[in-house]
């Protein structure tokens, strides 16, 4: 499979619109990525604060080119409750989505409007060992995902470690330091919550989605990432985003108002997601 940006008449590689014809599920009713309708949501004030568990610790993590996109790879001591999720989960990988070339290269769009990038932070519930026996549950997976909107300046530390992982490889990596990518938790006022699916080949329906509302800064150096990172083919990995899919009778809900729980005397929830993208190499 490839993405849009890949395909030319040449190619054998299905792109985003025939995905289906080689893994069927990527053509089901519970399809991510989504627009969300802003002034069609549901609030729900059941939905309650997240809880962050290992996120201040400083860990070792792989950085690795997937050849669609590069992963970061989570110790199992990083972990997620609360949120109205079924359960414990802990944290896999992070990955981004972006465009290239000025283009926006986020996934979600918010009433049609598509932002620069987005982090999509992936959970696997407890006890599953893996992506793919959590998959065969309906609430297997919990993503996190951030829009990014402003220019900051917080993470020429990820570019240098994607520089070194151009094209399918893997590096590992210490975090040793904390930025401020994410809003603090008292900025994090809620979320949008709906099922859906991963939005990569074979589209799993198994996710449970939470869009923040927040939006997060955009780098500087967004073009520079682009530049790091090639497809398998050796292309400049640009415009790796799904395009949306139909709600198709889904209901997209809204937290009335929420925060983050921490377990860390600091209260800094997001501080997790802050230091995983402080990447020292």
């Amino acid at each position: 499979w490839c993405y849009q940006s890949q395909y030319s008449c040449d190619d054998t590689c299905r792109d985003p619109n025939h995905w289906a014809a080689q893994f069927p599920s990527c053509g089901g009713l519970r399809q991510s990525p989504i627009n969300i309708v802003t002034s069609k949501v549901h609030i729900n004030s059941a939905l309650p604060p997240f809880t962050f568990i290992g996120h201040t610790d400083v860990v070792n993590v792989t950085v690795e080119n997937k050849g669609h996109s590069a992963h970061f790879i989570l110790p199992q001591s990083v972990q997620l409750t609360g949120g109205a999720l079924p359960g414990q989960y802990r944290a896999a990988q992070f990955h981004f989505h972006w465009g290239g070339n000025g283009r926006p290269g986020s996934e979600h769009t918010i009433d049609g409007e598509r932002f620069p990038m987005e982090l999509h932070i992936v959970h696997i519930k407890e006890p599953y060992g893996s992506l793919a026996e959590a998959e065969h549950d309906m609430a297997g997976i919990a993503l996190l995902a951030f829009l990014f909107e402003v220019i900051h300046e917080d993470v020429i530390l990820v570019i240098a470690a994607l520089g070194r992982v151009q094209i399918n490889g893997m590096n590992s990596v210490t975090l040793m330091c904390e930025t401020n990518i994410i809003p603090s938790a008292k900025e994090l006022h809620g979320y949008y919550r709906y099922v859906g699916s991963m939005t990569t080949p074979g589209c799993e329906q198994a996710v449970a989605w939470t869009l923040m509302f927040q939006f997060c800064p955009s780098p500087l150096q967004l073009d520079a990432i682009v530049k790091q990172c090639k497809f398998w083919t050796g292309q400049p990995m640009t415009d790796i985003f799904r395009p949306t899919q139909p709600l198709d009778g889904r209901v997209v809900y809204r937290s009335k108002a929420s925060s983050c729980n921490s377990t860390d005397t600091l209260n800094r929830p997001m501080i997790y997601v802050e230091k995983l993208l402080c990447v020292c190499v």
